[in-house]
């Protein structure tokens, strides 16, 4: 069972609770399909605009054994309030050289 870190955009945090971030991954669904059933390790925010906490958070999850960091598709796709992170590519980018290749990342949940 792989371990999942997620990151949502703290300003979806007063409209959406995660819940179906949470379906998804422990079900093994849509992002999480290849998978199969994963525990959450964490679910934190980006520390705002324009992300300026991914980058410890994500090193912090994985310090706490998530195999796999997924964006919450309020992030990239920015559902639900209908506007995508416009600093998505720059966390992603900044993720990936501070934790290196052998953690996954996922661009999205649902």
């Amino acid at each position: 069972m792989k371990k999942i870190g997620i990151i949502r955009c703290q300003q979806t945090e007063d409209m959406c609770p995660g819940t179906t971030c949470f379906k998804v991954a422990t079900g093994g669904k849509l992002a999480f399909a290849e998978y199969g059933e994963c525990e959450i390790v964490g679910f934190v925010t980006c520390g705002g605009c324009p992300g300026k906490r991914a980058v410890p958070r994500a090193k912090m999850l994985v310090e706490r054994g998530a195999e796999i960091i997924a964006f919450a598709s309020c992030v990239f796709k920015g559902t639900p309030i209908g506007f995508p992170c416009p600093n998505a590519e720059m966390m992603k980018k900044s993720i990936q050289k501070k934790i290196g290749d052998d953690v996954i990342i996922l661009e999205y949940t649902h």
